[in-house]
C-alpha cells in the first residue's frame, strides 16, 4: 500500500457505537449500531492493522476480482498490512481523521436511496456526538473496550471537516446541511440527487450549504450543464447555482468513478500478478497514471482542509500546480 505522506505515524482503532434512540432502520428490531474506524498520530508500538477484517475482506475482494475475472479467493484482503498499527498509544493534539465503516445490503430505488442516506446523516451526527463524549473523557464503546492511551487528549472538535467518495460525498453535503459541527466538506464523485443520471435533486442540491465545499470528479462529471452526456449530473449544475460558501470543482478528466477508490492501488499490482487485459483495467480506472492520481488526490485534500480547518492559505487551490497534471480546474 502507498506509504503515509504525512510526518506521523498512523495508529487505529475501532468503536462499536449503539444510538439507543434509534431502532435498526432495516428491521432487526435492535438499536441502531455503527462500526467507526478511527485513524490518528500515533507511537509506532505494535501490529499493523489488516486493509480489512476477516468478514469483510472476502466478498470485498471477490467483487473485485470477479470483475477483473479472476477466481474467488485470489486476492487476500485479510492478509494485506496497512502502515498503521493496531490500538497504538496517541501522540496528542493533531488533525485527527474518522471514517465511518458500515455494511448494509440496500435494494436500490429513489425511496430506498432517500432512506439510506437519511440513516447516513443520523449515524454521522451519531458519530460525532460519540466523539464529544470520547473528547470529555468518556468511552463511548458499547462494549467498554479501552481505547488508545491519550486518544482523548488527541481530538480538536473545533475543526471537523468530512470527506466521502460516491455516496459518501452526497452523504457530507446532506450532514453539512442539518450540522453545523462540520466546518468543510468533501465530494468525490458522488451524484448528489436519488438516482442517476436521472433522480429526485436533494436538500442540498437545491439550496446549497453557506460553508466551504469542494467538489472533486472524472470524466465530465462537474457543474456544467452536458445536455445529451451520460455523465451530466444535474444535482452538481444545481448545487454550484446555490452553494453560498467557497466553492471549487476539481476534475480527472481521464479518470472514471474508481479512480478515486482504493481500486487505484489495488488494481495494477493485481493486474500485474494475474495477467489482467489492459482494457480491464483502463475500464475501472481510466487512462489517469494512478499512483499520479493518488499523488494528486491527496495534495489537493491535504490543501484544502489545510486552508479551511486550519487557516493556512493554499496557493494550490487558487490556480492548480504543474505537479498534479491529472487535474484540472472546472471554470
Amino acid at each position: 500500500m502507498p506509504a503515509p505522506s504525512g510526518p506521523y505515524p498512523i495508529g487505529t482503532t475501532e468503536l462499536h457505537l449503539v444510538d439507543k434512540n434509534r431502532k435498526d432502520p432495516w428491521g432487526s428490531g435492535s438499536a441502531r449500531a455503527v462500526m467507526a474506524s478511527v485513524w490518528y498520530p500515533a507511537l509506532p508500538i505494535g501490529p499493523t492493522a489488516p486493509y480489512a477484517p476477516a468478514k469483510v475482506a472476502a466478498p470485498l475482494a471477490d467483487e473485485l476480482t470477479t470483475f477483473l475475472g479472476l477466481p474467488a479467493g485470489a486476492v487476500d484482503y485479510a492478509g494485506t498490512a496497512t502502515h498503521a498499527r493496531s490500538g497504538a498509544p496517541a501522540l496528542g493534539r493533531h488533525p485527527v481523521e474518522f471514517p465511518g465503516g458500515r455494511v448494509a445490503p440496500v435494494t436500490v430505488t429513489q425511496d430506498a436511496l432517500k432512506k439510506a442516506m437519511g440513516v447516513r446523516v443520523a449515524d454521522t451526527r451519531f458519530l460525532l456526538d460519540s466523539l464529544d463524549r470520547l473528547a470529555g473523557g468518556r468511552n463511548p464503546d458499547a462494549d467498554h473496550r479501552p481505547l488508545p492511551k491519550g486518544l482523548d487528549r488527541a481530538l480538536d472538535l473545533r475543526r471537523t471537516g468530512m470527506f466521502g467518495y460516491s455516496a459518501g460525498g452526497f452523504a457530507a453535503a446532506e450532514t453539512m446541511l442539518v450540522d453545523r459541527r462540520i466546518d468543510a466538506g468533501v465530494n468525490f464523485d458522488g451524484t448528489m440527487q436519488f438516482g442517476f443520471p436521472e433522480g429526485e435533486l436533494s436538500e442540498s442540491a437545491k439550496r446549497g450549504l453557506d460553508r466551504p465545499f469542494l467538489l472533486f470528479g472524472a470524466q465530465g462529471h462537474s457543474h456544467k450543464p452536458q445536455p445529451g452526456s451520460p455523465l451530466n449530473d444535474p444535482s452538481w449544475t444545481s448545487f454550484w447555482q446555490h452553494q453560498r460558501g467557497w466553492k471549487l470543482d476539481l476534475g480527472i478528466p481521464n479518470g472514471t468513478h474508481g479512480s478515486f477508490a482504493d481500486y487505484q492501488f489495488s488494481v495494477p499490482a493485481i493486474a500485474e500478478e494475474f495477467g489482467v487485459p489492459p482494457e480491464k483495467v483502463t475500464e475501472l480506472l481510466g487512462t489517469v497514471d494512478p499512483a499520479g492520481g493518488v499523488r494528486a488526490q491527496r495534495a489537493y485534500l491535504g490543501a484544502y482542509f489545510g486552508q479551511f480547518l486550519r487557516g493556512v492559505p493554499q496557493p494550490i487551490l487558487r490556480h492548480g500546480s504543474p505537479r498534479y497534471p491529472e487535474v484540472e480546474f472546472t471554470r
